[in-house]
C-alpha cells in the first residue's frame, strides 16, 4: 500500500467516526421549527442561582478556616507550624526543608486561588439575580397595556 492510498484511507476512517459521534457546532432546532416548542433556552430560576451561590460561599468560608496551613499554630513571629518545621530542618541541612518551604509556598497559592474563584462565583450570582430581577422590572414595565395589565403574547408576535 502506497503512502497516498494509506493516508486516503486514514481519512476516510476519520470521516466515518467523526460521522458517528456527537456534534456540538448546533445550538438546537432552528426557531420557528416544529421542535422549537418543546426544546427551550436555557433556563435558569433565582432559587438554582441563589443555592449555587450559597454553597459557593459556604465552601469559601470553610476553606479559608481549615485549609490554611500556613498560618496553623502560628507563633509570635508570625511563622505557622509548617514554616518553622521547615526552617528547623533546613537549619539542619535538610534538603527537605527547602522542599517543604516549596510545599507551603504552592499549597498557599493554590488555596487563594480556590478561595478567590469561590468568591468570583458567589458574588457573581449575586450580581446576576439582582441584574436579571431589574430587568424582569423593566420588561414588564415596557410590557404592560395602557391600564397596567400584561399585554398578551398575541399582540406581541
Amino acid at each position: 500500500m502506497t503512502f497516498d492510498d494509506e493516508w486516503a484511507q486514514l481519512k476516510a476512517d476519520a470521516q466515518d467516526r467523526r460521522s458517528t459521534q456527537m456534534s456540538l457546532n448546533t445550538a438546537g432546532p432552528e426557531s420557528g421549527s416544529a421542535a422549537s416548542g418543546a426544546n427551550s433556552d436555557l433556563v435558569v430560576h433565582q432559587d438554582d442561582l441563589g443555592a449555587v451561590g450559597n454553597e459557593a460561599f459556604r465552601v469559601h468560608g470553610e476553606l479559608q478556616k481549615r485549609a490554611d496551613i500556613a498560618g496553623a499554630g502560628i507563633d509570635k513571629a508570625g511563622a505557622g507550624t509548617t514554616a518553622r518545621v521547615a526552617a528547623e530542618l533546613q537549619g539542619r541541612n535538610f534538603s527537605s526543608g527547602g522542599e517543604l518551604y516549596t510545599t507551603l509556598e504552592v499549597w498557599t497559592s493554590h488555596v487563594k486561588t480556590v478561595l478567590q474563584m469561590c468568591a468570583h462565583i458567589s458574588n457573581h450570582l449575586d450580581y446576576s439575580k439582582k441584574a436579571h430581577a431589574n430587568d424582569e422590572v423593566q420588561i414588564a414595565a415596557s410590557l404592560a397595556g395602557r391600564d397596567g395589565s400584561p399585554v398578551p403574547v398575541s399582540e406581541l408576535l
